[in-house]
């Protein structure tokens, strides 16, 4: 019986060595499954610290430019201009109903709807935001957006016709606010980020 068994050769039984490459796939195919998992879990906590630097930065921005607008209606409006770098940059409070830097004043419920867009835009964008440059970029545009719309809302004349308070005064200039001042350079910012191809999810391309 033995002989014969060792000629015809055993029988395929469960738990014979011939079952065992499928258990290492098995094995394998659940080592990858965990190896995405775990980066997917790693990529979710970087994902939401990169939003909360763009509302951090976008609430600094924000607030800065609200105060430093109180003060000057407070303080500065209907006084004279004050002298900072002698005639070079002074403090002069005006009320500004067109874009930064006082263009298009004939536009301003323009303005107003195009800087809720950028707000709306900005907000969907932060879903997919793994980079830290472009959470620092994009938080000083939230920032000063909402700076600007905040007086575009509740100023005089009116709802959404509300003239923007301005009152950075350098020499052969128009006058500007810290608002204006962050969507400038939030704008810089991703002008460079785009020349050197990081994307807002962290990816890299070259053209």
């Amino acid at each position: 019986m033995t002989e014969a068994e060792r000629i015809i050769g055993t029988p395929d039984i469960p738990g014979a060595a011939g079952a065992e490459p499928e258990q290492s796939d098995e094995n394998a195919a659940s080592g990858d499954r965990s190896a995405s998992d775990e980066s997917a879990m790693d990529e979710r906590p970087k994902g939401r610290r990169r939003i909360a630097v763009l509302f951090t930065v976008a609430a600094l921005a924000y607030a800065l430019d609200l105060v430093s607008k109180m003060i000057v209606v407070a303080k500065l409006e209907h006084h004279a201009p004050i002298e900072i770098v002698g005639d070079w940059l002074k403090f002069e409070a005006i009320r500004n109903a067109g874009a930064a830097f006082g263009f298009g004043e004939a536009f301003t419920i323009i303005f107003t709807v195009i800087a809720a867009a950028v707000i709306v835009v900005i907000a969907r964008l932060a879903r997919k935001l793994y980079s830290l440059p472009w959470a620092i970029a994009l938080g000083l545009l939230l920032g000063g957006a909402l700076g600007n719309l905040t007086d575009r809302i509740f100023r005089t004349p009116g709802v959404f016709e509300g003239a923007v308070v301005d009152f950075i005064a350098p020499k052969h200039f128009a006058v500007f606010n810290l608002a204006d001042s962050a969507i400038v350079c939030g704008g810089i910012l991703i002008v460079l980020l785009s020349f050197r191809g990081l994307d807002p999810d962290g990816t890299v391309h070259k053209d």
